[in-house]
């Protein structure tokens, strides 16, 4: 009687292995199944994460080009107002040649290209301007009232046009006067050639100088700290004689 149970009791543990294979394999397939699900949702994060990244790139993509046709433009402003200058003193030299020592000969000559370059400061760049149309004042003075060789004259305009084209290819910082808010404010400058400018004021406040619809200039502060900081490193690498290099910037031709 004993040996007859014992074979039972095996027989119902045979039983219950038996049983319990089907339900461990179940629960593998749905823990696999979760596995695939969340696996799946991770596809799809990263997938739309991806999308998002090329949305962004496109974006950017597109906007470096709008900056990169606006600096284009500038650039072709930049070269045609310096063939204008080139122009001035290929003019002066023609003229003085000519005029075979005369001053009353070479007078007219020299107020001509004078005053081709006073329309070009007051149409152009705002850097120092007032200081440039002085310089060139002064000289139309001394010339119209004879207070100057003629000669010697020929040669200060000669002077002041190269200069002119030499700032169109020099990066530095100064001090100008300029007019923010209303009010005439000295503020520290940081002048890229002759196409962009770029200040702070003596309370930390930072903006760039932008061309209006109608050709003027003028100066706007900068209201968010990321180009701030930008404008902030530019000035501390100039500081430094730090003239090349890379430098991320608010963009003042941005319409």
């Amino acid at each position: 009687m004993r040996i007859h149970l014992d074979k039972r009791i095996i027989g119902l543990g045979g039983l219950v292995l038996l049983l319990s294979a089907p339900a461990a394999t179940a629960s593998s397939l749905e823990n696999l199944a979760r596995s695939l699900a969340k696996m799946r949702g991770e596809v799809e994060t990263l997938q739309t994460q991806l999308d998002l990244e090329k949305e962004k790139h496109t974006s950017k993509m597109s906007a470096l080009n709008s900056q990169l046709a606006d600096l284009s433009v500038e650039e072709r402003r930049q070269k045609l107002s310096i063939e204008k200058l080139q122009h001035s003193i290929d003019k002066l030299s023609e003229g003085a040649k000519k005029a075979e020592q005369s001053g009353e000969t070479l007078k007219p000559v020299l107020l001509a290209a004078l005053a081709d370059y006073k329309r070009h400061i007051q149409t152009g760049f705002p850097f120092k301007m007032e200081d440039r149309i002085k310089a060139i004042d002064d000289l139309e003075n001394n010339i119209t009232n004879r207070l100057i060789d003629p000669n010697k004259a020929v040669n200060q305009a000669w002077s002041l046009i190269e200069d002119e084209i030499r700032l169109s290819k020099e990066n530095g910082i100064y001090q100008q006067t300029i007019p923010l808010n209303g009010e005439k404010v000295l503020v520290d400058i940081a002048k890229l050639g002759t196409v962009f400018l770029f200040f702070q004021t003596r309370d930390n406040q930072s903006g760039m100088a932008r061309r209006a619809e109608d050709g003027s200039w003028k100066y706007e502060l900068v209201d968010n700290t990321a180009d701030m900081e930008r404008i902030k490193n530019l000035f501390d690498s100039l500081k430094k004689q730090i003239r090349q290099g890379y430098f991320e910037l608010p963009n003042p031709l941005k319409k």
